[in-house]
Protein backbone atom coordinates (compact mmCIF):
# COMPACT_ATOMS: atom_id res chain seq x y z
CA UNK A 1 0.00 0.00 0.00
CA UNK A 2 1.46 3.32 -1.03
CA UNK A 3 1.97 6.02 1.61
CA UNK A 4 1.85 8.70 -1.06
CA UNK A 5 -0.87 11.30 -0.34
CA UNK A 6 -3.11 11.15 -3.39
CA UNK A 7 -5.91 13.45 -2.29
CA UNK A 8 -5.63 17.21 -1.86
CA UNK A 9 -6.36 19.21 1.27
CA UNK A 10 -7.33 16.28 3.52
CA UNK A 11 -5.62 12.98 4.22
CA UNK A 12 -8.16 11.90 6.81
CA UNK A 13 -10.68 14.28 8.29
CA UNK A 14 -13.58 14.26 10.68
CA UNK A 15 -16.09 16.70 9.28
CA UNK A 16 -19.06 18.34 10.96
CA UNK A 17 -21.52 19.15 8.23
CA UNK A 18 -24.87 20.91 8.50
CA UNK A 19 -27.54 19.53 6.20
CA UNK A 20 -30.23 22.13 5.71
CA UNK A 21 -33.44 20.21 6.30
CA UNK A 22 -36.67 22.15 6.71
CA UNK A 23 -37.18 20.49 10.04
CA UNK A 24 -38.27 20.87 13.60
CA UNK A 25 -36.71 17.98 15.45
CA UNK A 26 -38.10 16.09 18.38
CA UNK A 27 -37.57 17.86 21.67
CA UNK A 28 -34.51 15.81 22.62
CA UNK A 29 -33.42 14.88 26.15
CA UNK A 30 -35.84 15.99 28.86
CA UNK A 31 -35.44 17.56 32.32
CA UNK A 32 -31.68 17.78 32.08
CA UNK A 33 -31.37 13.99 32.01
CA UNK A 34 -29.86 11.63 29.43
CA UNK A 35 -31.84 8.40 29.64
CA UNK A 36 -30.82 6.88 26.31
CA UNK A 37 -27.53 6.44 24.49
CA UNK A 38 -28.57 9.19 22.08
CA UNK A 39 -30.15 11.46 24.68
CA UNK A 40 -33.68 10.41 23.81
CA UNK A 41 -35.09 7.29 22.17
CA UNK A 42 -34.95 9.02 18.78
CA UNK A 43 -31.17 9.52 19.05
CA UNK A 44 -31.36 13.28 18.47
CA UNK A 45 -28.44 13.80 20.90
CA UNK A 46 -30.00 17.17 21.67
CA UNK A 47 -30.50 18.84 25.05
CA UNK A 48 -32.27 22.20 25.44
CA UNK A 49 -30.11 23.17 28.42
CA UNK A 50 -28.53 26.62 27.98
CA UNK A 51 -26.68 27.25 31.24
CA UNK A 52 -23.44 26.63 29.37
CA UNK A 53 -23.19 28.73 26.21
CA UNK A 54 -20.69 30.41 23.89
CA UNK A 55 -20.14 33.31 26.27
CA UNK A 56 -19.15 31.30 29.36
CA UNK A 57 -17.78 28.01 28.06
CA UNK A 58 -14.26 29.34 28.57
CA UNK A 59 -14.91 29.64 32.30
CA UNK A 60 -15.59 25.92 32.80
CA UNK A 61 -13.30 24.15 35.27
CA UNK A 62 -12.88 20.47 36.07
CA UNK A 63 -14.95 19.60 39.14
CA UNK A 64 -13.86 15.96 39.45
CA UNK A 65 -12.30 13.08 37.54
CA UNK A 66 -13.30 9.41 37.44
CA UNK A 67 -10.72 6.98 36.05
CA UNK A 68 -11.43 3.64 34.42
CA UNK A 69 -7.83 2.55 33.91
CA UNK A 70 -7.88 -0.11 36.66
CA UNK A 71 -11.02 -1.86 35.41
CA UNK A 72 -9.88 -5.03 33.68
CA UNK A 73 -6.49 -6.62 33.12
CA UNK A 74 -5.46 -3.70 30.91
CA UNK A 75 -6.82 -0.22 30.22
CA UNK A 76 -9.57 0.11 27.65
CA UNK A 77 -7.88 2.10 24.91
CA UNK A 78 -11.07 2.47 22.86
CA UNK A 79 -13.65 3.71 25.38
CA UNK A 80 -16.71 4.58 23.29
CA UNK A 81 -19.16 4.86 26.17
CA UNK A 82 -21.80 7.57 26.51
CA UNK A 83 -22.98 7.74 30.15
CA UNK A 84 -26.66 7.83 31.00
CA UNK A 85 -27.76 10.41 33.57
CA UNK A 86 -30.92 9.82 35.59
CA UNK A 87 -31.80 11.50 38.88
CA UNK A 88 -28.32 12.93 39.33
CA UNK A 89 -26.59 9.55 38.80
CA UNK A 90 -24.38 8.58 35.89
CA UNK A 91 -24.55 4.99 34.62
CA UNK A 92 -21.91 3.60 32.26
CA UNK A 93 -19.64 0.66 31.53
CA UNK A 94 -15.93 0.69 32.25
CA UNK A 95 -12.92 -1.42 31.42
CA UNK A 96 -12.29 -4.39 29.17
CA UNK A 97 -14.59 -6.56 31.31
CA UNK A 98 -17.46 -4.13 30.75
CA UNK A 99 -18.24 -3.52 34.41
CA UNK A 100 -21.40 -1.50 35.09
CA UNK A 101 -20.79 1.57 37.25
CA UNK A 102 -22.99 4.16 38.97
CA UNK A 103 -21.41 7.52 39.85
CA UNK A 104 -22.74 10.60 41.61
CA UNK A 105 -22.88 13.20 38.83
CA UNK A 106 -22.24 16.12 41.18
CA UNK A 107 -19.26 14.74 43.12
CA UNK A 108 -17.82 11.87 41.06
CA UNK A 109 -18.26 9.46 43.96
CA UNK A 110 -18.63 5.81 42.89
CA UNK A 111 -21.98 4.57 44.21
CA UNK A 112 -21.78 0.96 43.07
CA UNK A 113 -19.97 -1.35 40.66
CA UNK A 114 -21.25 -4.56 39.08
CA UNK A 115 -18.65 -7.02 37.83
CA UNK A 116 -19.67 -10.25 36.10
CA UNK A 117 -17.06 -13.00 35.95
CA UNK A 118 -18.06 -15.07 32.92
CA UNK A 119 -15.02 -17.32 33.05
CA UNK A 120 -14.00 -18.84 29.69
CA UNK A 121 -17.15 -17.43 28.11
CA UNK A 122 -15.99 -13.89 28.77
CA UNK A 123 -12.37 -14.51 27.86
CA UNK A 124 -12.94 -14.73 24.09
CA UNK A 125 -15.53 -12.23 22.86
CA UNK A 126 -16.78 -11.04 19.50
CA UNK A 127 -16.40 -7.33 20.26
CA UNK A 128 -14.56 -5.89 23.25
CA UNK A 129 -15.69 -2.36 22.47
CA UNK A 130 -18.86 -1.22 24.24
CA UNK A 131 -20.96 1.93 24.22
CA UNK A 132 -22.92 1.73 27.43
CA UNK A 133 -26.08 0.69 29.24
CA UNK A 134 -29.87 0.93 29.06
CA UNK A 135 -32.29 2.28 31.68
CA UNK A 136 -35.94 1.51 32.49
CA UNK A 137 -38.32 2.59 35.22
CA UNK A 138 -41.94 1.82 35.96
CA UNK A 139 -42.20 5.24 37.63
CA UNK A 140 -43.08 3.58 40.94
CA UNK A 141 -39.65 2.75 42.29
CA UNK A 142 -38.68 -0.21 40.08
CA UNK A 143 -35.64 1.27 38.30
CA UNK A 144 -33.43 -1.03 36.25
CA UNK A 145 -30.13 -0.94 34.39
CA UNK A 146 -29.73 -3.35 31.46
CA UNK A 147 -26.23 -4.61 30.60
CA UNK A 148 -25.19 -6.78 27.65
CA UNK A 149 -22.11 -8.65 28.85
CA UNK A 150 -19.01 -9.41 26.74
CA UNK A 151 -20.11 -13.07 26.66
CA UNK A 152 -23.51 -12.03 25.24
CA UNK A 153 -25.78 -12.23 28.24
CA UNK A 154 -28.51 -9.72 29.04
CA UNK A 155 -28.32 -8.73 32.70
CA UNK A 156 -30.93 -6.76 34.68
CA UNK A 157 -29.61 -4.75 37.63
CA UNK A 158 -31.28 -2.76 40.37
CA UNK A 159 -30.40 0.84 39.49
CA UNK A 160 -30.19 1.79 43.17
CA UNK A 161 -27.60 -0.78 44.28
CA UNK A 162 -26.34 -2.68 41.22
CA UNK A 163 -27.66 -6.05 42.39
CA UNK A 164 -28.96 -8.57 39.87
CA UNK A 165 -32.76 -8.84 39.79
CA UNK A 166 -33.51 -12.55 40.46
CA UNK A 167 -36.97 -12.47 38.85
CA UNK A 168 -35.50 -11.48 35.49
CA UNK A 169 -34.57 -14.44 33.27
CA UNK A 170 -32.54 -16.97 35.21
CA UNK A 171 -31.26 -15.29 38.37
CA UNK A 172 -31.06 -11.94 36.61
CA UNK A 173 -29.58 -13.05 33.28
CA UNK A 174 -30.59 -14.22 29.80
CA UNK A 175 -28.32 -16.27 27.53
CA UNK A 176 -28.47 -14.41 24.20
CA UNK A 177 -26.62 -17.14 22.28
CA UNK A 178 -29.76 -19.30 22.38
CA UNK A 179 -32.45 -19.19 19.69
CA UNK A 180 -30.23 -18.30 16.72
CA UNK A 181 -31.06 -21.30 14.49
CA UNK A 182 -27.65 -22.84 15.02
CA UNK A 183 -27.05 -26.10 16.90
CA UNK A 184 -23.88 -24.73 18.46
CA UNK A 185 -22.83 -21.10 18.93
CA UNK A 186 -19.16 -21.02 19.87
CA UNK A 187 -17.96 -18.50 22.45
CA UNK A 188 -16.65 -15.31 20.93
CA UNK A 189 -18.62 -15.53 17.67
CA UNK A 190 -21.49 -13.19 18.51
CA UNK A 191 -21.97 -10.44 21.06
CA UNK A 192 -22.97 -6.79 21.26
CA UNK A 193 -21.07 -3.53 21.09
CA UNK A 194 -24.03 -1.20 21.67
CA UNK A 195 -26.63 -1.10 24.41
CA UNK A 196 -30.14 -2.46 24.03
CA UNK A 197 -33.04 -0.03 23.76
CA UNK A 198 -36.13 -0.18 25.96
CA UNK A 199 -39.41 0.64 24.22
CA UNK A 200 -42.18 0.81 26.82
CA UNK A 201 -41.84 -2.62 28.51
CA UNK A 202 -39.80 -4.34 25.81
CA UNK A 203 -36.00 -4.62 25.72
CA UNK A 204 -34.87 -4.80 22.09
CA UNK A 205 -31.44 -6.36 21.59
CA UNK A 206 -29.23 -6.19 18.50
CA UNK A 207 -26.03 -8.12 17.81
CA UNK A 208 -22.43 -7.67 16.68
CA UNK A 209 -20.32 -10.46 15.24
CA UNK A 210 -16.61 -10.88 14.64
CA UNK A 211 -15.30 -8.32 12.19
CA UNK A 212 -15.88 -10.01 8.85
CA UNK A 213 -13.17 -8.53 6.61
CA UNK A 214 -11.85 -11.93 5.55
CA UNK A 215 -13.91 -14.63 7.29
CA UNK A 216 -12.52 -18.18 7.27
CA UNK A 217 -15.83 -19.59 6.03
CA UNK A 218 -19.04 -18.59 4.28
CA UNK A 219 -20.91 -19.91 7.34
CA UNK A 220 -21.68 -17.79 10.38
CA UNK A 221 -24.29 -17.09 13.05
CA UNK A 222 -27.19 -14.80 12.07
CA UNK A 223 -27.59 -11.62 14.10
CA UNK A 224 -31.30 -11.87 14.79
CA UNK A 225 -33.11 -9.01 16.56
CA UNK A 226 -35.05 -9.97 19.69
CA UNK A 227 -37.47 -8.45 22.15
CA UNK A 228 -37.68 -9.38 25.85
CA UNK A 229 -40.09 -8.45 28.61
CA UNK A 230 -38.24 -5.91 30.77
CA UNK A 231 -39.81 -7.24 33.98
CA UNK A 232 -39.51 -11.00 33.54
CA UNK A 233 -36.93 -11.43 30.79
CA UNK A 234 -39.31 -13.61 28.79
CA UNK A 235 -38.51 -13.57 25.08
CA UNK A 236 -41.51 -12.09 23.31
CA UNK A 237 -40.33 -12.25 19.72
CA UNK A 238 -37.49 -12.79 17.23
CA UNK A 239 -37.10 -10.92 13.97
CA UNK A 240 -35.00 -13.01 11.60
CA UNK A 241 -32.78 -10.73 9.55
CA UNK A 242 -32.06 -13.69 7.25
CA UNK A 243 -35.56 -14.92 6.44
CA UNK A 244 -36.34 -18.63 6.64
CA UNK A 245 -38.46 -20.46 4.03
CA UNK A 246 -41.98 -19.07 3.91
CA UNK A 247 -40.90 -15.74 5.40
CA UNK A 248 -40.84 -12.47 3.46
CA UNK A 249 -37.55 -12.00 1.59
CA UNK A 250 -36.29 -15.59 1.73
CA UNK A 251 -36.17 -15.78 -2.08
CA UNK A 252 -33.54 -12.99 -2.11
CA UNK A 253 -31.03 -15.52 -0.72
CA UNK A 254 -30.35 -17.65 -3.77
CA UNK A 255 -29.17 -21.28 -3.80
CA UNK A 256 -30.40 -21.82 -0.23
CA UNK A 257 -27.69 -19.49 1.05
CA UNK A 258 -30.01 -18.54 3.93
CA UNK A 259 -29.09 -21.89 5.51
CA UNK A 260 -25.48 -21.01 6.28
CA UNK A 261 -25.05 -17.24 5.84
CA UNK A 262 -24.62 -15.17 8.97
CA UNK A 263 -24.02 -11.65 10.30
CA UNK A 264 -26.87 -9.25 9.34
CA UNK A 265 -26.92 -8.08 12.94
CA UNK A 266 -27.52 -4.56 14.20
CA UNK A 267 -24.34 -3.46 15.92
CA UNK A 268 -24.95 0.33 16.10
CA UNK A 269 -27.31 1.78 18.71
CA UNK A 270 -31.01 1.41 17.93
CA UNK A 271 -33.67 4.15 17.91
CA UNK A 272 -37.38 4.19 18.73
CA UNK A 273 -40.57 6.23 18.60
CA UNK A 274 -42.07 5.71 22.04
CA UNK A 275 -45.49 7.07 21.06
CA UNK A 276 -45.82 4.77 18.06
CA UNK A 277 -44.15 1.89 19.85
CA UNK A 278 -41.86 1.38 16.84
CA UNK A 279 -38.17 0.50 16.92
CA UNK A 280 -35.83 1.28 14.00
CA UNK A 281 -33.15 -1.31 13.23
CA UNK A 282 -30.03 -0.50 11.13
CA UNK A 283 -29.05 -3.94 9.80
CA UNK A 284 -25.51 -4.78 8.70
CA UNK A 285 -24.36 -6.81 5.66
CA UNK A 286 -24.01 -10.62 5.42
CA UNK A 287 -20.90 -12.69 6.09
CA UNK A 288 -17.96 -11.69 3.93
CA UNK A 289 -17.45 -7.95 3.69
CA UNK A 290 -16.09 -7.79 0.16
CA UNK A 291 -17.38 -10.91 -1.62
CA UNK A 292 -20.96 -12.10 -2.00
CA UNK A 293 -20.65 -14.99 -4.44
CA UNK A 294 -21.66 -17.41 -1.70
CA UNK A 295 -25.01 -15.64 -1.16
CA UNK A 296 -26.22 -14.33 -4.51
CA UNK A 297 -29.29 -12.11 -4.63
CA UNK A 298 -30.32 -8.87 -2.94
CA UNK A 299 -30.11 -10.50 0.53
CA UNK A 300 -32.93 -9.00 2.58
CA UNK A 301 -32.78 -7.71 5.28
CA UNK A 302 -29.08 -6.95 5.06
CA UNK A 303 -28.13 -3.26 4.70
CA UNK A 304 -31.74 -2.33 5.44
CA UNK A 305 -33.46 0.10 7.76
CA UNK A 306 -36.19 -2.02 9.33
CA UNK A 307 -39.10 -0.67 11.38
CA UNK A 308 -40.60 -3.16 13.84
CA UNK A 309 -43.51 -3.03 16.24
CA UNK A 310 -41.56 -3.27 19.50
CA UNK A 311 -44.37 -5.11 21.28
CA UNK A 312 -44.83 -7.88 18.73
CA UNK A 313 -41.68 -7.84 16.60
CA UNK A 314 -43.79 -7.62 13.44
CA UNK A 315 -42.24 -5.82 10.51
CA UNK A 316 -44.00 -2.52 9.83
CA UNK A 317 -41.82 -1.48 6.89
CA UNK A 318 -38.28 -1.76 5.58
CA UNK A 319 -36.04 -0.18 2.96
CA UNK A 320 -32.84 -1.74 1.67
CA UNK A 321 -30.11 0.88 1.28
CA UNK A 322 -27.52 -1.35 -0.42
CA UNK A 323 -28.37 -4.37 -2.57
CA UNK A 324 -25.94 -7.28 -2.25
CA UNK A 325 -23.23 -5.35 -0.43
CA UNK A 326 -19.60 -6.01 -1.45
CA UNK A 327 -18.14 -2.76 -0.01
CA UNK A 328 -18.77 -3.25 3.73
CA UNK A 329 -21.17 -0.33 3.58
CA UNK A 330 -23.47 -1.75 6.22
CA UNK A 331 -25.54 0.75 8.20
CA UNK A 332 -23.20 1.84 10.99
CA UNK A 333 -24.96 4.89 12.44
CA UNK A 334 -28.10 4.90 14.59
CA UNK A 335 -31.25 6.22 12.88
CA UNK A 336 -32.26 9.76 13.87
CA UNK A 337 -35.90 10.65 14.46
CA UNK A 338 -37.00 14.16 13.53
CA UNK A 339 -40.11 15.97 12.38
CA UNK A 340 -39.75 17.65 8.99
CA UNK A 341 -42.01 20.08 7.15
CA UNK A 342 -42.27 19.39 3.42
CA UNK A 343 -44.53 21.48 1.19
CA UNK A 344 -46.19 22.88 4.28
CA UNK A 345 -46.97 19.44 5.72
CA UNK A 346 -45.40 18.09 8.89
CA UNK A 347 -43.95 14.61 8.53
CA UNK A 348 -42.79 12.29 11.31
CA UNK A 349 -39.47 11.28 9.77
CA UNK A 350 -36.45 9.10 10.36
CA UNK A 351 -33.09 10.00 8.79
CA UNK A 352 -30.49 7.34 8.14
CA UNK A 353 -26.97 8.50 7.36
CA UNK A 354 -24.57 6.00 5.79
CA UNK A 355 -20.95 5.09 5.23
CA UNK A 356 -21.23 6.06 1.57
CA UNK A 357 -22.20 9.61 2.64
CA UNK A 358 -25.90 9.36 1.80
CA UNK A 359 -28.81 10.57 3.93
CA UNK A 360 -32.00 8.58 3.41
CA UNK A 361 -35.11 10.20 4.91
CA UNK A 362 -38.37 8.28 5.40
CA UNK A 363 -41.79 8.82 6.87
CA UNK A 364 -41.20 6.82 10.04
CA UNK A 365 -44.83 5.73 10.21
CA UNK A 366 -45.24 4.39 6.67
CA UNK A 367 -41.67 4.00 5.38
CA UNK A 368 -42.39 6.14 2.34
CA UNK A 369 -39.35 8.19 1.25
CA UNK A 370 -39.78 11.86 2.12
CA UNK A 371 -37.88 12.75 -1.05
CA UNK A 372 -37.65 10.40 -4.06
CA UNK A 373 -35.04 7.64 -3.98
CA UNK A 374 -33.81 6.60 -7.41
CA UNK A 375 -32.45 3.22 -8.45
CA UNK A 376 -29.36 4.21 -10.44
CA UNK A 377 -27.30 1.95 -12.67
CA UNK A 378 -23.87 1.21 -11.17
CA UNK A 379 -20.67 -0.51 -12.36
CA UNK A 380 -20.74 -4.30 -12.24
CA UNK A 381 -18.33 -6.82 -10.76
CA UNK A 382 -16.10 -9.02 -12.90
CA UNK A 383 -14.97 -11.19 -9.97
CA UNK A 384 -15.55 -14.91 -10.77
CA UNK A 385 -18.69 -16.21 -9.08
CA UNK A 386 -19.86 -12.74 -8.08
CA UNK A 387 -23.03 -11.01 -9.29
CA UNK A 388 -23.66 -7.49 -8.07
CA UNK A 389 -26.93 -5.63 -8.32
CA UNK A 390 -27.39 -3.66 -11.56
CA UNK A 391 -28.75 -0.69 -9.58
CA UNK A 392 -28.36 0.89 -6.15
CA UNK A 393 -30.64 3.30 -4.23
CA UNK A 394 -29.70 6.98 -4.47
CA UNK A 395 -31.53 9.70 -2.50
CA UNK A 396 -32.46 12.82 -4.49
CA UNK A 397 -32.29 14.90 -1.30
CA UNK A 398 -30.25 15.79 0.69
CA UNK A 399 -27.08 15.76 -1.40
CA UNK A 400 -24.18 13.56 -0.33
CA UNK A 401 -22.39 14.99 2.69
CA UNK A 402 -18.89 13.93 1.62
CA UNK A 403 -16.92 12.89 -1.47
CA UNK A 404 -18.37 9.93 -3.36
CA UNK A 405 -16.19 8.05 -5.83
CA UNK A 406 -12.66 8.68 -7.08
CA UNK A 407 -11.39 10.11 -10.37
CA UNK A 408 -8.29 11.91 -11.65
CA UNK A 409 -9.68 15.27 -10.53
CA UNK A 410 -9.57 14.10 -6.90
CA UNK A 411 -5.79 13.66 -6.90
CA UNK A 412 -3.36 16.23 -5.57
CA UNK A 413 -2.28 19.03 -7.90
CA UNK A 414 -0.03 21.19 -5.71
CA UNK A 415 2.55 21.17 -8.52
CA UNK A 416 2.55 19.65 -12.02
CA UNK A 417 5.17 17.13 -10.89
CA UNK A 418 3.08 15.98 -7.93
CA UNK A 419 0.00 15.68 -10.13
CA UNK A 420 1.95 13.56 -12.61
CA UNK A 421 3.22 11.32 -9.81
CA UNK A 422 -0.28 10.98 -8.33
CA UNK A 423 -1.68 9.99 -11.72
CA UNK A 424 1.08 7.41 -12.15
CA UNK A 425 0.34 5.82 -8.78
CA UNK A 426 -3.42 5.94 -9.28
CA UNK A 427 -3.09 4.26 -12.68
CA UNK A 428 -2.19 1.06 -10.85
CA UNK A 429 -5.68 0.94 -9.38
CA UNK A 430 -9.23 0.83 -10.63
CA UNK A 431 -10.92 4.18 -10.01
CA UNK A 432 -14.55 5.02 -10.52
CA UNK A 433 -17.81 6.41 -9.18
CA UNK A 434 -19.58 5.34 -6.03
CA UNK A 435 -20.39 1.58 -6.06
CA UNK A 436 -17.38 0.68 -8.21
CA UNK A 437 -16.86 -2.94 -7.06
CA UNK A 438 -13.68 -4.62 -5.80
CA UNK A 439 -11.63 -6.63 -8.31
CA UNK A 440 -9.32 -9.62 -8.20
CA UNK A 441 -5.74 -8.57 -7.58
CA UNK A 442 -3.85 -7.83 -10.80
CA UNK A 443 -6.98 -8.17 -12.94
CA UNK A 444 -6.38 -6.08 -16.05
CA UNK A 445 -3.04 -5.04 -14.63
CA UNK A 446 -4.70 -3.29 -11.67
CA UNK A 447 -3.68 -3.98 -8.08
CA UNK A 448 -7.15 -3.35 -6.71
CA UNK A 449 -10.03 -0.87 -6.45
CA UNK A 450 -9.77 2.46 -4.69
CA UNK A 451 -13.01 3.34 -2.95
CA UNK A 452 -14.16 6.61 -1.38
CA UNK A 453 -15.69 6.70 1.14
CA UNK A 454 -14.07 3.46 2.20
CA UNK A 455 -15.57 0.93 4.60
CA UNK A 456 -14.91 3.05 7.69
CA UNK A 457 -15.51 6.35 5.96
CA UNK A 458 -18.63 8.48 5.83
CA UNK A 459 -20.92 8.13 8.85
CA UNK A 460 -19.90 5.42 11.29
CA UNK A 461 -21.18 4.58 14.78
CA UNK A 462 -20.86 8.18 16.15
CA UNK A 463 -23.71 9.05 13.77
CA UNK A 464 -25.21 12.54 13.82
CA UNK A 465 -27.35 14.90 15.87
CA UNK A 466 -30.32 17.21 15.36
CA UNK A 467 -30.63 20.73 16.72
CA UNK A 468 -34.29 20.92 17.75
CA UNK A 469 -34.31 24.71 17.64
CA UNK A 470 -32.91 25.19 14.14
CA UNK A 471 -33.88 21.88 12.53
CA UNK A 472 -30.33 21.28 11.31
CA UNK A 473 -28.95 17.75 11.09
CA UNK A 474 -25.23 17.57 11.89
CA UNK A 475 -23.20 14.66 10.57
CA UNK A 476 -19.75 13.53 11.71
CA UNK A 477 -18.09 12.16 8.57
CA UNK A 478 -14.71 10.45 8.28
CA UNK A 479 -12.84 10.92 5.03
CA UNK A 480 -10.15 8.31 4.46
CA UNK A 481 -7.08 9.04 2.33
CA UNK A 482 -7.53 5.88 0.32
CA UNK A 483 -8.29 2.21 0.59
CA UNK A 484 -7.21 -0.59 -1.68
CA UNK A 485 -8.84 -3.97 -2.09
CA UNK A 486 -6.97 -6.99 -3.28
CA UNK A 487 -8.77 -10.28 -3.66
CA UNK A 488 -7.61 -13.81 -4.24
CA UNK A 489 -9.55 -17.03 -4.57
CA UNK A 490 -9.77 -19.53 -1.74
CA UNK A 491 -11.21 -22.69 -3.24
CA UNK A 492 -11.13 -24.57 0.06
CA UNK A 493 -13.59 -22.24 1.76
CA UNK A 494 -15.27 -21.05 -1.44
CA UNK A 495 -14.88 -17.41 -0.62
CA UNK A 496 -12.68 -14.49 -1.53
CA UNK A 497 -10.50 -12.75 0.94
CA UNK A 498 -8.55 -9.51 0.91
CA UNK A 499 -4.86 -10.22 0.55
CA UNK A 500 -1.77 -9.94 -1.58
CA UNK A 501 -0.62 -12.53 -4.06
CA UNK A 502 0.99 -14.40 -1.18
CA UNK A 503 -2.24 -14.39 0.82
CA UNK A 504 -1.05 -11.90 3.44
CA UNK A 505 -3.59 -9.32 4.50
CA UNK A 506 -3.14 -5.90 2.97
CA UNK A 507 -6.11 -4.15 4.58
CA UNK A 508 -5.40 -1.32 6.99
CA UNK A 509 -6.68 -1.22 10.57
CA UNK A 510 -10.44 -1.17 11.07
CA UNK A 511 -11.58 1.96 12.86
CA UNK A 512 -15.25 1.07 12.68
CA UNK A 513 -17.04 -1.12 15.18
Amino acid sequence: MTPFPLFPKFLAAALLLALALPATAQSGAQNGEWRYYGGDAGTTKYSPLDQINASNAKELKIAWRWKAENFGKRPDFNWEVTPLMVGGVLYFTAGTRRDAVAVDAATGETLWVYRLDEGPRGAVVARTVNRGLSYWSDGKGDDRILLISPGFQLVALNAKNGHEIPSFGTNGRIDLTEGLDRAVVKPGVIGSSSPAIVVKDTVVVGAALLAGTAPPSKENVPGYIRGFDVRTGKKNWTFKTIPRPGEFGNETWENDSWKYSGNTGAWPPLSADLELGYVYIPVEMPTGDFYGGTHLGDNLFSDSLVCLDAKTGKRVWHYQLVHHDVWDWDIAAPPILLDVTVAGKKVKAVAQITKQAHTFVFDRVTGKPVWPIEERAVPQSNVPGERTSPTQPWPSKPLGFDRQGIGPDDLIDFTPALKEEALRIASRYQLGPLYTPPIVADAGGKLGTMILPHHVGGANWPGGAVDAETGVLYVASGRGQRREFRFEASAENQHWSPGSASGKATMGPDYGD
